[in-house]
């Protein structure tokens, strides 16, 4: 399996390419528009043909690359159903599994940060978007957010996996690039305590956290694949 990690630094936002070494088809995990070019190159430098962009939830910090990257290379949008963004090709729900050569995905549907959050499972490593975070979680007072339901996600969905899987996660704003299960469940600081679901509901309702600085531009802009709302 070839992969990369890509950080686009505005947003600390984590993008993943992996591909096929045997068929040299790929996918690009939740592409940011400003970062296309990059993603276009390393493509060619790999010799990979995209298959599918795969969205964890819409986002609204930044904006997406997958109808760009529809129209320049053909890979077709992944999202959850729930998601709100009805422009992508592929509609998924909890337990659909992507094939892509010898690459296998499951679907997980993870809400609690958005309705529409979804975690993509490898046999060694699950890409969690804003769901479960190294050392943290994604926020959950906007876009139909749910403290307990992201409790249940991640209490259920997530570290349920081996305690050796790679933890991939959506962002990560202290220089980290990966964590594991274990270490999830053993010192996140939201999460890794025993906390039980009344006490992460109280921890989130009291981030008092800033309004999302990009939210007004991306959220629209998402819901339509990125691509410009006439």
């Amino acid at each position: 399996m070839l992969f990369r990690q890509i950080l686009e630094t505005e947003t600390s936002t984590y993008s993943y390419l992996l591909g096929c070494e045997r068929t040299h088809r790929a996918v690009l995990i939740d592409p940011v528009a400003s970062e296309i070019d990059d993603y276009v190159g390393l493509l060619q430098a790999l010799n990979l043909k995209l298959i599918y962009t795969m969205e964890t939830h819409v986002h609204a910090d930044h904006i997406t690359a997958s109808g760009l990257l529809r129209e320049k290379l053909g890979g077709k949008s992944v999202v959850h159903r729930d998601a709100g963004a009805m422009c992508a090709d592929l509609l998924v729900t909890d337990g659909v599994i992507l094939q892509v050569g010898d690459l296998e995905f499951e679907v997980r549907h993870t809400p609690g940060h958005t309705s529409g959050c979804v975690s993509y499972v490898m046999s060694d490593r699950v890409f969690t978007g804003d769901a479960l975070l190294i050392n943290g979680s994604g926020r959950t007072d906007f876009q139909q957010g749910d403290a307990g339901q992201l409790y249940d996600s991640i209490i259920g969905k997530l570290f349920s996996l081996p305690p050796d899987t790679l933890v991939y996660p959506g962002h990560d704003y202290q220089g980290n690039t990966v964590s594991t299960i274990k270490q999830e469940k053993a010192k996140n600081a939201r999460l890794g305590s025993g906390q039980s679901r009344d006490e992460f509901i109280a921890i989130m309702q009291d981030l008092k956290l800033a309004y999302p600085r990009f939210i007004d531009k991306a959220l629209p802009a998402n819901q339509s694949c990125g691509l410009a709302v006439e």
